[in-house]
């Protein structure tokens, strides 16, 4: 069985994005779906495994979190980056992390 980055994803709610990819890139996402589907045994749609892909891209950024940390230039001053801690993969804790939170939403 594979040992992929990504861990199984969490319950969630389902949600819609649109993207579009080069041909090459949206290959490479198909076959990414169907070795998870054959590593965890369930199927996932591309546009669910993208957001996590993302996140996960996004927090193993060096570079980017210590931007982040520093505040990133182009912002205008009281505008600040939402700062976030390393999360720990999927496969090291339960219950599950799910796409960040929406402006206004209460969860925490």
């Amino acid at each position: 069985m594979a040992n992929l980055k990504l861990g199984k994803l969490p319950d969630r709610t389902p949600m819609k994005i649109t993207i579009s990819v080069n041909a090459d890139l949206g290959l490479a996402l198909r076959d990414y779906a169907a070795l998870y589907k054959a590593t965890y045994g369930e199927a996932e749609p591309v546009a669910d495994l993208i957001p996590f892909m993302l996140e996960a891209f996004l927090d193993s950024d060096r570079a980017f979190a210590k931007a982040r940390k520093e505040d990133l230039p182009g912002f205008d001053e009281g505008e600040q980056p939402r700062r976030r801690g390393r999360k720990p993969r999927m496969d090291e804790t339960q219950p599950s992390v799910g796409p960040p939170p929406f402006e206004g939403d209460d969860r925490t």
